[in-house]
């Protein structure tokens, strides 16, 4: 398989380059740390991006997901990363039908009424078809790209090397918890069968909520690396938002991701990890087709009564329940200055949900403002001594901050806080972890991801 042997060696020398790089910025941060010398972040961190940009797979997925995880790299490296592109572009029909051929069989075209040549769109691990078949049905194929495995253990080998590097020059966050919980979500998307089980187990959590839709896998046409499913027809969020300018629409739309999101986390401890805009379509009645179930996580039902309690908290101004909701998160050890930083930034992410009002988020004063307090927040952790994050963390910050983002460019107006309330009013957490259970082994999930999370639940309650 030429393609693919020249797509291995193009992605190790890539990989030489990234190395080169990294090599390069240990140095010179050391040079600043204990030498006093100063460097040009902005220029490295461009030269950064540059490295990462061409290079497929996993890698350039976590740098974006740290880029919105607010100091976890200096901010001049977060935005560099931030821009770089998941719509990479996508392989040939050489390499589609020689993938195809080594997960369908070699008559895998007779399968299929029609197989467009073309990607419809392609990113960090797999690229899609659009495809129809012999019934008639709309279909999506994603085909994952050759030797992900193998690419997700050297991004994953890059990526400590640039947590190391960074807490060598800054300890206010310790990042193991993020390595870990990173790596074990990047394993799991490599396993489209995992993927399947995620969407049915969306397709039953949001069944009846108004808005949400979710494709229907098609078994016979799906393997561990290749996931057919049905199409659901829709426009890209930035193309929704220039073709309609009607505020209720936008609203409407809002409300819906809103829903999307939270009606499984708050009712299953289940979220979606990356609200990027390409896991998503809108409707041109204001719905949301959920495209992607790679990053998909069950929380330990606690976990999810520390984020209604901390809301609690802060409502309240209860600085005793505010310290259990953290703890119900997985942080140990906190004392009331750490948590009076931890609340700045709380405080930050709640304020909507807080005003029983119809408000943009806008009212935040944007993203630069949220910039602002976080390196406030960092700055107030590493005079303290520094904090670890627990691993739940990761994704419950990424989800936020990226529907934030996108209700940001909607110009939504919508009242945060009742849709909240609404979600939250009759919670229970052992209703919820029954629900989670019940839910998780009708999708075909391992039940080690509900028993795991009993446990650990179990297990906090006796300390």
């Amino acid at each position: 398989m030429a393609d693919e042997k020249s797509g291995i060696g193009g992605r190790f020398r890539r990989y030489a380059r990234v190395t080169g790089t990294m090599g390069n910025l240990a140095i010179k941060m050391a040079g600043e740390r204990y030498l006093g010398i100063k460097i040009n972040r902005e220029e490295h961190a461009a030269k950064l991006r540059d490295a990462l940009g061409g290079l497929k797979g996993p890698l350039m997925k976590v740098a974006q997901i740290l880029a919105t995880i607010p100091e976890a790299l200096p901010r001049e490296y977060a935005e560099e990363l931030a821009n770089l592109q998941t719509d990479a572009p996508s392989m040939g029909w050489l390499f589609v039908k020689r993938r195809m051929a080594s997960e369908l069989g070699s008559d895998w075209q007779a399968q299929f009424a029609e197989f467009e040549k073309t990607a419809a769109a392609a990113a960090s691990l797999g690229q899609v078809h659009r495809a129809t078949g012999h019934d008639g049905a709309h279909l999506a194929c994603k085909l994952q790209y050759p030797d992900m495995a193998s690419a997700v253990q050297a991004d994953l080998r890059q990526l400590k090397l640039i947590f190391s590097l960074y807490e060598r020059y800054d300890k206010a966050i310790s990042t193991s918890e993020i390595h870990t919980e990173l790596a074990e979500r990047l394993e799991e998307e490599l396993d489209y069968r995992r993927e399947a089980a995620n969407m049915r187990l969306y397709r039953a959590m949001l069944n009846d909520v108004e808005g949400a839709h979710v494709p229907e896998t098609v078994d016979a046409l799906s393997t561990q690396r290749l996931l057919s499913m049905t199409w659901l027809e829709g426009s890209k969020l930035k193309t929704f938002i220039e073709e309609n300018e009607d505020q209720s629409l936008r609203n409407k739309v809002a409300e819906n991701m809103f829903r999307t999101w939270y009606v499984p986390f708050y009712y299953y401890g289940v979220i979606h990890g990356d609200p990027h805009p390409g896991n998503y379509t809108i409707t041109k009645d204001g719905g949301v087709n959920l495209l992607d179930y790679g990053c998909i996580r069950l929380f330990r039902p606690d976990f999810v009564r520390g984020v209604i309690e901390l809301y609690q908290a802060l409502r309240d101004d209860n600085e005793e329940q505010a310290v259990a909701a953290y703890e119900y998160w997985g942080f140990r050890g906190l004392d009331r200055e750490t948590v009076n930083v931890l609340n700045i930034w709380a405080r930050f992410i709640y304020t909507p949900l807080l005003e029983d009002r119809a408000r943009p988020i806008q009212d935040m004063r944007g993203g630069a403002y949220g910039r602002e307090l976080a390196m406030q927040v960092h700055e107030e952790l590493k005079r303290i001594g520094g904090v670890k994050p627990p691993r739940e963390f990761v994704l419950m910050d990424r989800a936020a901050l990226g529907l934030g983002s996108v209700f940001m460019h909607l110009k939504a107006e919508v009242n945060w806080h009742r849709l909240f309330e609404g979600l939250i009013d009759d919670f229970d957490v052992e209703t919820l972890r029954s629900r989670q259970k019940e839910t998780a082994q009708l999708a075909g999930l391992p039940d080690h991801l509900w028993q795991h999370n009993t446990t650990e639940d179990a297990e906090r309650e006796d300390k």
